[in-house]
């Protein structure tokens, strides 16, 4: 099970994704109480272990953003709307992680890999899981919006995604993350996949 853990803005909110070995951590540039600069991402992006994946998390980016973000950042990964995606140029040696909306129309053909999420970010509202679960059988889906160390199993068990990503729900208080609840969060995505492929 892929895990990310969104809208990081402090050295121990690193630390903590790092012990807890996460897959991936996300920085946010739309506004957002988890928003950071470049050079603040870049800072933090620098305390993570190498294998840790560095994902831009943006949202109707200017061109001149996502150029400054990529060459102060060098993400692993510019995350934003889909939609966004036809009019911008991502450099080449950063990849792109598509954001699909529900409600929205879904893109076809679909991205080899996208983030599913609700219709608007990092405000804890859950994404329509059947709808992921379709889009699950057709794609490698990261199920985002809502999850918690409450439902991330269940969503895991309705859903069965490629990944999941989580940056509210692992929050003591809006925009500061809990060491706690991330290594909790990730030990119940981990226990529920495991449960799926029968290795628990």
């Amino acid at each position: 099970m892929w895990i990310k853990i969104c809208g990081i803005t402090t050295a121990d909110a690193v630390s903590a994704a790092a012990t807890a070995q996460v897959d991936a951590i996300g920085f946010v540039f739309a506004p957002s109480p988890r928003q950071v600069t470049p050079g603040q991402a870049a800072q933090l992006a620098a305390l993570a272990p190498a294998g840790i994946l560095r994902i831009a998390v943006a949202q109707h980016p200017l061109q001149m953003k996502v150029d400054e973000i990529c060459r102060t950042l060098k993400p692993d990964y510019f995350q934003t709307d889909v939609e966004d995606l036809r009019e911008l140029k991502i450099p080449p040696h950063v990849k792109v992680l598509p954001v699909v909306r529900f409600g929205r129309k879904t893109p076809s053909p679909l991205p080899a890999r996208i983030v599913f999420e609700g219709p608007t970010s990092g405000i804890g509202e859950l994404a329509d899981w059947g709808r992921a679960a379709e889009l699950a059988r057709q794609t490698q889906v990261i199920l985002a919006g809502g999850l918690s160390t409450e439902n991330v199993a269940e969503a895991i068990h309705a859903v069965r995604p490629f990944g999941v990503d989580v940056s509210s729900g692992v929050e003591s208080e809006r925009g500061v993350k809990d060491p706690a609840k991330i290594a909790e969060f990730v030990r119940a995505a981990r226990a529920a996949a495991a449960l799926l492929t029968g290795d628990a």
